[in-house]
């Protein structure tokens, strides 16, 4: 993954954390800034690539991809639902992508 790609995930991160905290609060620009932040992580998650034929590791990447794309559209229900309906959507995300996380790179150290 490039520097760039580092520093955009890492920011996004930052923001969908604090916006997160911050709906908490009911701060109007929260949703704001949780999804800006979503769309940056998950625009890095979509396009970082995993080259290989491993069906486990595709598999893997799918789901990321699916927490991913999870993330921004808890970020859209904080704009539309007057609860908290967002968070079952961001806890299952969160879910995905600590598998994720933990999984992909346990595949790719037993591939080698």
């Amino acid at each position: 993954m490039s520097k760039i790609y580092q520093i955009v995930q890492g920011v996004g991160a930052v923001l969908l954390l604090v916006g997160a905290m911050l709906q908490i609060t009911r701060w109007e620009l929260s949703p704001i800034l949780y999804t800006i932040g979503a769309v940056m992580f998950a625009y890095v998650q979509v396009m970082s690539r995993c080259e290989g034929k491993n069906l486990i590791i595709r598999r893997l990447r799918r789901q990321q991809i699916l927490g991913a794309v999870l993330l921004v559209f808890a970020g859209v229900l904080m704009f539309v639902t007057k609860h908290n309906e967002w968070v079952l959507c961001l806890t299952i995300a969160a879910i995905l992508e600590l598998y994720t996380a933990f999984r992909i790179p346990s595949e790719l150290e037993k591939e080698k």
